[in-house]
């Protein structure tokens, strides 16, 4: 399955900005349940984590903890090396899917901000964790995060 992205996303890079320019100290939310139809969707259901550099705190708009990712390389783009990417969870439950928010983390129904969706799950999925159970409190680390983009 491939990634979900936002009309406002694809409408970007339609443009002359880059993948890593557009998400550049964006966010990654995990979600319960099941992952909706598209980016554009609103999300349905409340975060059980949110990752930033360090689990550090996130004010959209800012660029302190954001995530980023190096400069593409054979169509993919990496997370940054020498970032952390993790989170505290705030609730409980069982991840199902993310979305990855451009640094303004514009939530609920859009069509023109950039993000993209993805499913969660110990293997196969586009965030893949060794364990998919999330515990309140607990931190949560993503070791490694790749985004391929398609030739066409």
């Amino acid at each position: 399955m491939a990634l979900r992205l936002s009309t406002g996303l694809r409408n970007m890079l339609l443009g002359t900005a880059s993948f890593k320019d557009i998400m550049q100290n964006g966010v990654i939310r995990i979600f319960p349940g099941v992952q909706p139809a598209t980016a554009d969707y609103g999300e349905g259901a409340t975060p059980l984590l949110e990752i930033t550099v360090s689990s550090g705190t996130f004010t959209p708009g800012t660029p302190t903890n954001g995530l980023n990712f190096t400069a593409p390389a054979s169509g993919a783009c990496a997370k940054a090396a020498g970032e952390v990417w993790s989170g505290a969870a705030t609730s409980s439950g069982t991840a199902g899917w993310f979305r990855f928010y451009a640094n303004d983390r514009t939530t609920g129904a859009d069509t023109g901000h950039a993000r993209f969706d993805g499913s969660v799950s110990t293997s196969g999925a586009q965030l893949n964790m060794s364990s998919t159970a999330i515990t309140a409190g607990a931190t949560t680390t993503i070791d490694s995060f790749v985004v391929t983009m398609p030739a066409s």
